[in-house]
């Protein structure tokens, strides 16, 4: 078998460069597929879901009541959670969604044909403060769900805008035919995947001190729906395409040094 100083400055080379080439191009799809399911999941509306037992008996003679209040710009946070337990409700980071019978005026017989609508909250709903009693706006400001409402808001605009300025620099390396820029575009995915990962644990604990002021009733179920979990698939991708990247970049730079050292021997 031949031994790496018995090969020719040639075949060193092009055994990197295979690596090296294999290494981004596994990072790049990574990085992809990671940016793809984080765009998923912020334009869509399953981060959270509430079952109802019997939706449709809880809404046929108040349901055009409850979309009222539901879609009201005045409908404070107790209002349009009440709505989303008796409704079948979804929420993700933009939108509420609720669902109603296409017909619930009060004339008509009960409907088993329903129809989801929803509402999107406003930029000023996003910073909106929420307080220690859901609806009583005396009972005093809650910090701990105001910031963490807020940062659910902003970090994952942040981790793709780092994923987006990454994919830029990678650009920029390809074009200097040089690896070692790809270190910034790895420390960028890392940085992406910390904001992700604070994505996720924010939304958690902001449903969770939720559910302490406003209990679940007895025929209600709640869970986290598959927008959730593609913010949650998306993380480790994006912490194993910045593991990637950095050591593509940083062993490249290593061996390129060892091989000009034995060049010159």
């Amino acid at each position: 078998l031949l031994t790496w100083p018995s090969l020719s400055v040639q075949q060193q080379g092009a055994m990197m460069d295979n690596r090296f080439a294999t290494a981004l191009v596994i990072a790049c799809v990574l990085s992809l597929i990671s940016t793809i399911y984080m765009a998923a999941s912020i334009g869509t509306d399953f981060w959270y879901e509430y079952h109802t037992l019997s939706p449709a008996e809880n809404v046929s003679e108040a349901g055009r009541t409850i979309w009222e209040e539901f879609v009201s710009e005045e409908a404070d946070e107790k209002t349009y959670t009440d709505a989303l337990f008796r409704c079948n409700g979804t929420v993700g980071l933009w939108r509420r969604c609720i669902t109603v019978p296409k017909n619930s005026h009060w004339y008509s017989p009960p409907e088993t044909d329903m129809t989801t609508n929803c509402i999107s909250f406003s930029l000023s709903d996003q910073f909106m403060e929420k307080y220690i009693e859901p609806g009583n706006h005396n009972s005093g400001t809650d910090l701990n769900r105001t910031y963490l409402w807020r940062l659910q808001f902003l970090l994952p605009f942040v981790s793709l805008g780092l994923m987006c300025f990454g994919a830029l620099i990678g650009l920029c390396a390809c074009a200097c035919r040089s690896l070692y820029p790809a270190i910034a575009t790895g420390v960028l995915h890392f940085l992406a995947g910390l904001c992700t990962l604070g994505l996720v644990g924010c939304y958690v604990a902001g449903i969770e001190l939720l559910h302490k002021k406003l209990p679940l009733p007895d025929d209600v179920r709640g869970e986290f729906g598959w927008s959730f979990c593609l913010a949650c698939v998306s993380a480790p991708l994006q912490f194993m395409a910045a593991a990637l990247f950095i050591w593509a970049a940083r062993t490249n730079r290593k061996e390129f040094t060892l091989l000009k050292a034995y060049r010159v021997a």
